[in-house]
């Protein structure tokens, strides 16, 4: 038995307040050897890594979410807390804790530490940002701090390539035979909160001189960025900016792809030949996918800007900027991390929400995270604006495709304030305080922008590949059986199954100016909403001919009004979400109910949004 203990791989369990450099350092430790799941029953996510040390001795790494406490206030403050103290279910209680605290702000994380402490299973405290401490004049005595805490105390800088070699040292030189067991939670509470507080001051003020402390260039910068009138401009600005590069930085890159997918359609039908394979690769694959395949740029401007200020630590700080509107609405500035997670899409929004504490705020944040523009209604937005808004210069240096976008995105946002502020009239609401850590500023990583943009472009492309091509492939299917009958005066697709099927939405959907193509393209957008790009160029080639798939914004230009074209706009900023995102929000909530309510309230939005856009549209362009 003892043998079969020493040959077991030590568990660490990673952990520390948000903020402190823990994530970073478990992809120090961990590199590509990392495994990703979701915990049993719940939704948040699991992250296991492992590495092997200099002296040859493998480890496995747990890297659980972020606390600020083990007195869990959110799901994911209680997985943390249950696993440590081997409370989970199939979850194995950890060998060793690394608990990862930031030099700069020990006063706040100290306190995780020392409950932590309480349990009695072995730690060692890496010191992390020491090299930032070090230059604000922060001086700490290691040894003293390792001394009064009764744990091993190394400095690490996550960021840094060689940052963790103290940390390898140590783990090294620990004994890992016969577990421990973790003392029951109740050793938590035998301290008070306010004991606890006063043993990290004295800790402090032993380990810990800031005489010399320069002071925070981060809080300097503050003073601008988050002033009362300068902060929500800048805001603002920065939103504006980011929509206009959308469009001007995209255009090259675009009609790169566009031209490489028409020339690749060409080549590929000349080998084919006619034919029902024709049909399917040239038609149905390459229209359909090659339509959708050249919106990656502009999704990829969209989450470099997001990841940059992300990186830099500005997010944050936009979340106490809104935190007083957003308060008037029945919101709190907490809700603001999941609706901007919601910006690239609403899953991990909906997901994010279980960081909010309060059940109520965090039910109306999860109910209007959809209505954030997600990156997969960006698509059809840039081929709508391209087909119906021009090209055009305003004001001397603003591009009118890139207001038209800033503007959907706005009433994605002020729809979503609407719908919280009428539930917070019909169940009441009490505003609470803001409490969020502000992390310091910092330049951006180029290599973890460069790691970010491909995760995105990875998705996307996976994406492409698989969901959006079993689609495409279903609706050439179903678009070209039973095909068109003797004497037939409309193309073939008119006939088919999504014919049919288009021809009886067509009923539904012509008082807000859908024609039947339209309608065909809505039903598999349901699976992503992307997908109805690719619906599109797969039902105009089929009905127009083989160049549709780098053609398709002019065709819909010739082919539909312009309120038509405004109208459809309009409806997907409301449009109900894509399943995945309806089942995530029925699993966040442990009811369907939820789901069909955002489903429907959504689909009534986003009918309602298009009658009027389209009848004002026709009522003032008579087309």
């Amino acid at each position: 038995m003892e043998s079969q203990v020493a040959s077991r791989t030590p568990l660490v369990a990673l952990l520390g307040n948000p903020n402190c450099g823990k994530t970073a350092l478990f992809n120090r430790l961990t590199g590509a050897r990392q495994k990703v799941a979701n915990y049993a029953g719940v939704t948040i996510e699991r992250k296991e890594g492992s590495f092997t040390s200099p002296a040859g001795r493998a480890f496995r790494v747990l890297d659980l979410p972020g606390a600020y406490s083990l007195n869990a206030q959110t799901p994911d403050e209680g997985i943390t807390r249950d696993v440590v103290a081997g409370l989970r279910a199939g979850e194995v209680p950890p060998d060793a804790i690394l608990c990862v605290v930031n030099a700069t702000n020990l006063r706040l994380n100290l306190r995780l530490v020392l409950e932590l402490r309480r349990l009695g299973l072995p730690m060692v405290l890496a010191l992390n940002m020491v090299d930032v401490a070090k230059k604000r004049g922060i001086e700490i005595d290691t040894a003293k701090l390792s001394q009064e805490l009764g744990m091993p105390v190394v400095e690490t800088v996550a960021i840094q390539s060689g940052g963790e070699k103290a940390l390898l040292a140590q783990l090294d030189a620990m004994p890992f035979g016969v577990p421990v067991t973790p003392k029951p939670l109740s050793a938590i509470d035998e301290v008070s909160v306010e004991d606890t507080q006063r043993e990290v001051r004295r800790i402090l003020a032993a380990a810990v001189s800031s005489a010399k402390d320069t002071g925070n260039l981060s809080e300097k910068i503050d003073g601008v960025v988050l002033h009362p009138i300068a902060g929500p401009i800048i805001l603002a600005l920065l939103m504006f900016v980011i929509f206009q590069a959308v469009f001007s930085w995209g255009d090259a890159p675009i009609e790169l792809i566009e031209a490489g997918m028409g020339a690749f359609g060409q080549m590929v039908g000349s080998w084919i030949g006619e034919g029902m394979l024709h049909s399917l690769i040239v038609d149905g694959i390459i229209a359909g996918v090659g339509s959708v395949l050249v919106f990656l740029p502009q999704i990829l401007i969209l989450f470099f800007f997001i990841l940059l200020l992300e990186d830099v630590g500005y997010l944050p700080r936009a979340a106490f900027l809104l935190d007083r509107i957003m308060g008037s609405v029945g919101l709190s500035g907490r809700s603001f991390l999941p609706l901007l997670s919601s910006f690239a899409c609403a899953i991990p929004g909906v997901m994010a929400a279980r960081t909010i504490q309060n059940p109520r705020d965090r039910l109306v944040t999860i109910m209007i995270a959809p209505l954030m523009t997600c990156s997969a209604r960006l698509p059809v937005y840039a081929l709508l604006i391209a087909a119906f808004i021009p090209d055009r210069v305003v004001g001397g240096f603003m591009n009118l495709q890139g207001i038209v976008l800033f503007v959907l995105y706005l009433a994605g946002i002020l729809s979503a304030m609407a719908v919280a502020w009428f539930m917070k009239r019909r169940n009441g609401y009490k505003q609470h305080a803001l409490m969020l850590e502000l992390p310091a500023y910092h330049w951006p990583h180029p290599r973890g922008l460069a790691s970010g943009l491909l995760e995105r472009a990875k998705i996307f492309l996976m994406r492409v590949g698989t969901l959006i091509l079993a689609m495409m492939i279903l609706l050439w299917l179903f678009s070209s059986f039973p095909g068109a009958p003797e004497g037939a005066t409309h193309p073939p697709i008119y006939y088919s199954v999504a014919g049919m099927i288009g021809r009886a939405l067509e009923v539904v959907l012509a008082p807000i100016g859908f024609n039947w193509q339209i309608a065909i393209a809505l039903v598999p957008g349901m699976a992503a909403r992307e997908v109805a790009v690719g619906a599109l160029g797969t039902v105009y080639a089929l009905s127009g001919g083989d160049e549709v798939g780098n053609t398709l914004a002019p065709l819909i230009a010739q082919s539909w009004s312009l309120a038509t074209g405004l109208s459809l706009l309009a409806w997907y900023v409301y449009a109900p979400h894509c399943l995945p995102t309806l089942a995530t929000v029925a699993r966040e909530t442990g009811s369907r109910k939820y789901a069909w309510i955002m489903a429907g309230y959504m689909f009534a939005l986003a009918y309602v949004a298009a009658f009027i856009v389209y009848r004002v549209t026709l009522a003032f362009t008579g087309a």
